[in-house]
């Protein structure tokens, strides 16, 4: 087992979440998942698998996974999502990186490759994110956003880049992922207002036609062939339903505020 404590947040999660726990389960002797509330058996698959099952109600993306670093034995943490698969290559890298002791660096980023349905694995040309997956939790935790999920590291910290990837099942399905980036826009709504951030007005009437243009040409969803054009358009109506949300807010607030100040 390496020094290295592994951590996964979940909820409704009992159909990908084993897939998750049997990929790393090897790698570690310390392997949490922070469940916010499954009604679907989520907490006793991993439990059978092994991990270590806590509650916590769901406060967000940022402080739902600092609450996870907290349950954390080991300095080293290693985070994957519940609809995500570490694969054989990048277990076998993750274990040369301790073959020596302490890694040289103090956090490692690792891509993150998305997988859609009819896929075995990622696209050779697929767009992939390079995020800070694994890391000295004395170097870096996540930020406490609600919804950007990403490590601050401290100043000075040197970070490496591992080279297999984390393949990324986040599509049940069309329907289902556009309630979940539904909700995903509403929390992207409640932050901005959270950080004073207003965004201006006119962008409501290109959000949409600008989102799918970076998700289909950007980020490569043209490779896909028609699903990757049903999942860039899924991408554009989150975004604009995130600022449409954030505009209704707005309005809502200006309305309401004349009234307060008369009463």
């Amino acid at each position: 087992m390496l020094p290295v404590s592994v951590f996964i947040i979940a909820k409704n999660e009992a159909d990908r979440i084993g897939d998750t726990i049997r990929a790393v389960r090897d790698l570690t002797d310390d392997l949490i998942v922070v469940d916010s509330g499954s009604t679907d058996g989520t907490q006793a698959v991993a439990e059978e698998l092994g991990a270590r099952v806590v509650y916590n109600p769901w406060p967000g993306y940022g402080p739902q996974k600092r609450f996870a670093e907290e349950q954390c034995r080991h300095e080293w943490l290693l985070n994957v999502d519940a609809d995500e698969v570490v694969p054989p290559k990048l277990a076998a890298e993750i274990r040369a990186l301790f073959a020596k002791g302490e890694p040289p660096r103090q956090a490692y980023r690792i891509g993150i490759a998305e997988i859609f349905p009819g896929e075995r694995a990622p696209h050779p040309l697929a767009y992939t994110l390079w995020p800070v997956r694994l890391y000295r939790k004395d170097w870096g935790r996540y930020s406490p956003s609600l919804v950007h999920d990403r490590v601050e590291l401290r100043p000075g910290a040197k970070v490496g880049k591992l080279r297999s990837v984390i393949h990324h099942w986040s599509v049940r399905s069309l329907g289902d992922q556009l309630a979940k980036l539904n909700r995903y826009s509403d929390q992207q709504a409640v932050d901005l207002e959270i950080r004073g951030v207003t965004i201006p007005t006119w962008r409501v009437f290109f959000e949409l036609p600008a989102a799918f243009i970076k998700a289909y040409i950007g980020r490569r969803h043209a490779l896909r062939g028609t699903y990757g054009f049903l999942t860039a358009m899924n991408y554009a109506i989150s975004r604009h339903l995130r600022l449409a949300k954030h505009y209704e807010k707005r309005r809502l607030a200006a309305l309401k505020g004349p009234e307060n100040g008369q009463g």
